[in-house]
C-alpha cells in the first residue's frame, strides 16, 4: 500500500510539472476594462484640417477650427454602435492640445476657435457622462512644438501636461494611452522619457486608470494596426522587458503574450475604420465594410483582446455620415449574429476537464463562444470542441489554444444535439470555463487568419 501511495504522489508531481500555481491575475479595474470589449478611438486635431497623419508642430493654432463641433453626436454614435468608452487624441505628436494646457502655447486657447475659450476635452467628457460612456485620453509624450523637448526639463513639462488633464475637471479617466513614438523636437533632439514618473502621475489622480503602452502596465499594444490578435493570445507578459517604442522581443511577443509572463497585461487591438487615423475627404469611399469590421471583431474581441476602433471626426467636428452609417450596419450585424444563444436552456455537465452541453433538440451553429474565468488567472493552453451528430458519433470540429476573457471559435456549420469542450492543456490547475454559447453567423462571408 505504501508503494502505491508513493507512486500516486510521484504521478501527481509529474502531472503538475510545468504548471504554475502563482499566476499573474487581473486587477478589478483590468477585469472591468476587458468586460468593455469595444471602445471608440477619436483621432482629432490639426491633422484633421491639414490631411497629415503626423503634424510637424509648426501648424498655426488657427488651423484648428471645427465649424460645428458636437461631442454629443460622437457619444450618441458610440453608444448606438455598442462602444463602452471613447478615447480622444488630446495631444498628438504635433504638440497641439485640445484643451487649454497652461504649460503650452500651442493649444485651443491660442486659436480663434470659439474665441480661444473652447475645450474639446470638457465637451467630450461631459457628453460621455451624459451617454453613460467612459472617457479616456491619448496624450503623446512626443512634442514637435515644445522648445523644451530633448532636454531634461521637458519631462517635468510633460508631467504638468498630464496633471492639467488628470487633475483637471475631466475625470474620472478610465484609460491613458501612451504612444511609443519618439522623434526629434524643434531643436533636433530626442527625449529620454521618464516612464515611471509619467505613470505615477497618472495614478496619482486616477489610480484605477488603465495605462496603455507596449509593456502596459495596464494593457499592451497588440503588435499591429490591422486589427488582429494572435490565435494564441495570453493576458500575461514580461512587462519589465518592454517599454513604449522599445520592444526587444518583437511584435509577435505582443501579439501572443507569454504563458510564462510575470505581469497581467492584456492586449488591446487598435485599428482605424479608414485607411488613415485622421479624417480625410479622399477616404470617404474607403471606410471598412461590415465584413471587414466583423473579421476585426472576431480576431480581437473573439481572441481575448479589447477592440479599440478609430472613428475620426471630420472638419465640422462631427462623425461623418458614412462612418456613422457603417457603424450602425456593424452593430446590426452583431445583433443579428449574437441575438439568440442556440444553447440557451441546454444541460451543462462537467466531468474533469471536459464540459458537455446537451440541447433538447439538434441545433445548427457555426460559432462557439467560450469564456474562461480569468479572475484567478488565465490557465487554458489547449482545447478541442467535438459535436455529437445525428448519427450518434462524436466529431472534432475545432482545435485551438488559449481562451482567456472570450474566445469566439469559428467552426464549419454543423447540426448537433450535444457538444463537448475538452481542455487538453493548462499551465496551472483548476481551470474554469463559463457556460458555452452557440450561434449561427449568416452574415460574415470572409475568411480569418
Amino acid at each position: 500500500m505504501k508503494k502505491i501511495i508513493a507512486a500516486a504522489f510521484a504521478l501527481c508531481a509529474l502531472c503538475a510539472c510545468g504548471e504554475k500555481n502563482n499566476l499573474p491575475k487581473p486587477t478589478r479595474a483590468q477585469l472591468e476594462w476587458q468586460d468593455m470589449e469595444m471602445n471608440m478611438f477619436c483621432h482629432f486635431g490639426p491633422n484633421t484640417f491639414t490631411g497629415n497623419e503626423w503634424g510637424d508642430g509648426t501648424e498655426t493654432e488657427d488651423i484648428f477650427n471645427p465649424s460645428d463641433l458636437d461631442c454629443r453626436q460622437w457619444a450618441a454614435t458610440a453608444k448606438a454602435a455598442g462602444f463602452k468608452g471613447i478615447i480622444i487624441t488630446a495631444k498628438h505628436h504635433d504638440g497641439f492640445c485640445l484643451w487649454p494646457n497652461p504649460v503650452s502655447t500651442h493649444t485651443v486657447a491660442q486659436s480663434s476657435w470659439r474665441d480661444g475659450k473652447g475645450d474639446v476635452l470638457a465637451e467630450l467628457s461631459a457628453a460621455c457622462k451624459e451617454y453613460g460612456l467612459k472617457f479616456g485620453v491619448y496624450i503623446s509624450p512626443w512634442d514637435r512644438n515644445d522648445p523644451h523637448y530633448g532636454t531634461p526639463e521637458y519631462n517635468e513639462v510633460f508631467v504638468k501636461t498630464l496633471e492639467s488633464v488628470h487633475g483637471g475637471p475631466y475625470g474620472p479617466i478610465f484609460e491613458q494611452w501612451f504612444d511609443g513614438a519618439n522623434g526629434e523636437g524643434p531643436n533636433g533632439k530626442k527625449q529620454v522619457y521618464d516612464w515611471p514618473l509619467f505613470n505615477s502621475t497618472v495614478f496619482k489622480y486616477n489610480p484605477q486608470a488603465i495605462i496603455f503602452g507596449d509593456g502596459g502596465p495596464g494593457c499592451r499594444w497588440v503588435g499591429n494596426e490591422e486589427g488582429h490578435a494572435g490565435r494564441t493570445c495570453w493576458g500575461m507578459m514580461n512587462a519589465d522587458e518592454v517599454k513604449p517604442g522599445e520592444n526587444p522581443r518583437g511584435t509577435e511577443y505582443l501579439n501572443q503574450g507569454d504563458p510564462e509572463g510575470t505581469h497581467w497585461v492584456p492586449a488591446e487591438t487598435d485599428v482605424s475604420i479608414r485607411p488613415g487615423w485622421f479624417w480625410r475627404e479622399s477616404e470617404n469611399d474607403r471606410v471598412k465594410s461590415v465584413d471587414e469590421l466583423l473579421r476585426i471583431y472576431y480576431e480581437s474581441v473573439g481572441r481575448n483582446s479589447l477592440l479599440l476602433l478609430n472613428v475620426p471626426p471630420d472638419v465640422t467636428g462631427r462623425i461623418h455620415p458614412v462612418d456613422s452609417a457603417r457603424l450602425m450596419e456593424f452593430r446590426a450585424a452583431l445583433d443579428e449574429i449574437f441575438a439568440d444563444d442556440l444553447a440557451a436552456g441546454a444541460k451543462l455537465r462537467r466531468k474533469g476537464d471536459c464540459w458537455t452541453l446537451t440541447m433538447a433538440e439538434p441545433v445548427t451553429f457555426n460559432r462557439v463562444v467560450l469564456e474562461e474565468d480569468i479572475a484567478s488567472g488565465q490557465k487554458i493552453s489547449a482545447f478541442t470542441i467535438e459535436a455529437l451528430g445525428e448519427d450518434g458519433n462524436w466529431t472534432e470540429i475545432a482545435s485551438e489554444t488559449t481562451i482567456g476573457h472570450k474566445r469566439i471559435v469559428p467552426v464549419p456549420a454543423v447540426t448537433a444535439l450535444s457538444i463537448r469542450i475538452k481542455v487538453t492543456g493548462t499551465i496551472a490547475p483548476k481551470c474554469s470555463i463559463k457556460r458555452p454559447g452557440l450561434y449561427y453567423d449568416g452574415v460574415y462571408s470572409g475568411e480569418m487568419s
